[in-house]
C-alpha cells in the first residue's frame, strides 16, 4: 500500500502540470481538497462527526493553514518548472522536518540530519544551477517549491503533535476543509472564473486522478500502511515518490534531465535516505 501510495503521489506531479494547462492552481486545489473532504465525511462519518468540537479548532487551523501554504506554493511553482524538478525540490521537506521539530518541539536534530542537510543543499545547487530544466539561475518556480518544502515541514510536525490526541482521520478531514476553503477564497479573489476548457476529456481525467487517486486513495492507503509498517521502513518506501515522479514525468510528460540536474536529483535522494536511516548496534 505504501509503495502504491508513493506511485500515486509521484504521478500527481505530471498530472497536475497537465491539468493546470486549463485549471488555475487555487481552483484546482479547492476542488481537489473539498471533493476529498466530502467523500471522507461520507465514508468515515463515524470517525469524523463525533470529534468535531472545540478541541479540533486550533489543531485544524494550524494543519489546514500550513497545508494551504504548502499546496499553493507547490502548485504555483509547478506552473513554472518541470514536474520531476518540482518533486525533488519538494522532497527537501524530509531533510527540513528534524530542524522544524527542533524549533517547535525542542527536539534536537541528530548528526545524520546535519549531513543530510548538507547533501540536500548541494543537490539543490546542482538542480537549480544546471544548464537544463530551467536555466542557469534559481528561478521563481524553484523558490516557491522550496518554500513549499519549508511550510510542509511545519505541517508534518503539527500533524505528528496533534495526531497523538486527535483521530488521524478527523485531523485529515479538518486539514482538507480549512485548506480547501482558503484555496476557494483565494481562487475567487485572484484567479479567473471556471471556463469550458475545464470540461476537456484530458483535463477531466487528470482531475479524477488527482481527486480520487492522489488524494483520497493515497491518503487511505498511507493511513492503513503506517499502522502495520515500522516507521523507518515506511518513510524509505514513501520517499520513492520522487523517483516515480521523475520516471513518470520523463516517460509521459517528455521531461529531459541534464547531467548536472541528474547529479542534483541523486544527491537530494541520498539526503532523504541519510535523514531516514538510523544505524543501530546491529
Amino acid at each position: 500500500m505504501l509503495l502504491a501510495c508513493a506511485m500515486l503521489w509521484g504521478g500527481s506531479y505530471p498530472t497536475a502540470k497537465v491539468a493546470m494547462g486549463a485549471v488555475t492552481p487555487q481552483w484546482l486545489m479547492a476542488i481537489r481538497l473539498l471533493a476529498a473532504a466530502s467523500i471522507m465525511v461520507v465514508l468515515f462519518r463515524r470517525q469524523i462527526l463525533p470529534y468535531l468540537d472545540r478541541r479540533i479548532i486550533v489543531p485544524g487551523l494550524l494543519v489546514g493553514v500550513t497545508y494551504w501554504g504548502t499546496m499553493v506554493s507547490q502548485m504555483t511553482g509547478l506552473t513554472m518548472i518541470e514536474p520531476g524538478r518540482s518533486s525533488f525540490l519538494t522532497a527537501a521537506y524530509c531533510v527540513l522536518v528534524p530542524f522544524t521539530s527542533w524549533l517547535l518541539l525542542r527536539q534536537k536534530p541528530a548528526l545524520r540530519n546535519l549531513v543530510s542537510a548538507a547533501l540536500c543543499l548541494t543537490g539543490v545547487g546542482f538542480v537549480s544551477f544546471s544548464s537544463g530544466l530551467g536555466g542557469l539561475t534559481v528561478g521563481t518556480g524553484d523558490l516557491l517549491t522550496l518554500l513549499c518544502a519549508l511550510v510542509f515541514s511545519f505541517n508534518l510536525v503539527w500533524l505528528g503533535k496533534f495526531g497523538r490526541h486527535i483521530h488521524p482521520v478527523t485531523l485529515t478531514f479538518a486539514q482538507f476543509v480549512v485548506a480547501g476553503l482558503l484555496c476557494l477564497g483565494g481562487a475567487i479573489l485572484t484567479e479567473p472564473a471556471p471556463t469550458a476548457a475545464w470540461l476537456a476529456p484530458d483535463v477531466l481525467a487528470c482531475l479524477c486522478y488527482l481527486f480520487f487517486g492522489a488524494t483520497m486513495l493515497a491518503q487511505i492507503m498511507q493511513n492503513v500502511g503506517l499502522k502495520v509498517t515500522p516507521p523507518s521502513q515506511a518513510s524509505l518506501i514513501m520517499c520513492l515518490e520522487t523517483v516515480f515522479s521523475l520516471l513518470f514525468s520523463v516517460v509521459f510528460y517528455g521531461e529531459t534531465v541534464e547531467p548536472a540536474a541528474g547529479v542534483g536529483f541523486a544527491l537530494i535522494f541520498l539526503a532523504i535516505l541519510v535523514s531516514q536511516i538510523r544505524l543501530g548496534a546491529r
